[in-house]
């Protein structure tokens, strides 16, 4: 399988294209999902890329690339919960609930009304295989967007997500960190769409990163290993996908969970041998 594999890189342009953009997806689902775990806002990391959907459609029926309608389809999307959850005795989860699924059915029903040449299928689930240069390129250049604002914000993430209320004392807005990390969210859900597909996304951005949180000791060093665990998931899952002939999409998702569940394995074991070496 390794050799067809390798053969297919060297022959096939699309498979190239595949392996860069899985190879970036991963690296920035990793870096953004460490925040989406620190500060639990796991349902609206899967809000957010059920609310691109929309989006798609619309670009379709005005003629423009769908970045721009996904864009703000998730903007809307974001600022709908926040709205929700602060002007009301609704808690988020249920605000994420009432703005994920109607997104959701708003999509479904826009891009059979528009006539799309998009398979939906391709959307839901993804098609990383269909990467044109265009797509990688777009791809590349959010990673780029979203790793250099993480960085230059990153003590005000820090602070915000740690401790909110002594960020706002050391007078950080915490509003526009919230918002930012939204918009954050939105631009990698757009971009990793493509490969891994709308229902999938919120996997990618919270797997890495929940696994890398079991053995991380600072949020540094729990970007860094998020972003290595989401491009190696990205690189084995494409690997196997190609070589079995099965879905990349779910291939590379699936074996995120299962560098998790190994993951927690060893913790779980490493605290069961601590426990009985103390008694």
């Amino acid at each position: 399988m390794l050799t067809r594999f390798m053969d297919g890189l060297i022959e096939f342009h699309f498979l190239q294209n595949a392996l860069v953009t899985a190879l970036v997806i991963g690296i920035t689902c990793g870096a953004v999902g460490s925040f989406i775990i620190l500060r639990s806002l796991s349902l609206m990391g899967d809000a957010i890329s059920h609310a691109v959907l929309p989006g798609v459609a619309i670009s379709y029926m005005l003629g423009i690339h769908i970045f721009i309608g996904a864009l703000f389809c998730g903007f809307l999307a974001s600022f709908m919960i926040t709205f929700i959850r602060e002007n009301s005795l609704i808690k988020g989860d249920t605000a994420i609930g009432i703005t994920f699924s109607s997104f959701l059915a708003l999509g479904i029903i826009l891009i059979g009304l528009a006539n799309s040449p998009t398979d939906l299928f391709h959307i839901l689930f993804g098609n990383i295989l269909a990467v044109q240069d265009s797509d990688l390129w777009m791809c590349m250049g959010v990673a780029v967007l979203v790793l250099s604002l993480l960085a230059l914000f990153f003590k005000g993430f820090l602070l915000t997500s740690f401790d909110p209320v002594l960020a706002q004392t050391m007078g950080y807005r915490v509003g526009f960190y919230h918002y930012l990390l939204m918009g954050l969210i939105t631009l990698v859900s757009i971009s990793a769409m493509q490969s891994v597909g709308t229902i999938l996304i919120v996997a990618m951005l919270v797997t890495p990163a929940a696994t890398a949180y079991l053995f991380a000791k600072s949020l540094k060093q729990m970007i860094f290993m998020a972003s290595a665990i989401g491009a190696l998931a990205s690189l084995l899952g494409l690997f196997l996908g190609y070589s079995l002939n099965m879905a990349v999409g779910s291939s590379i998702v699936l074996t995120a969970t299962l560098i998790f569940l190994l993951a927690f394995l060893v913790t779980k074991r490493r605290g069961w041998a601590k426990t009985n070496l103390n008694k």
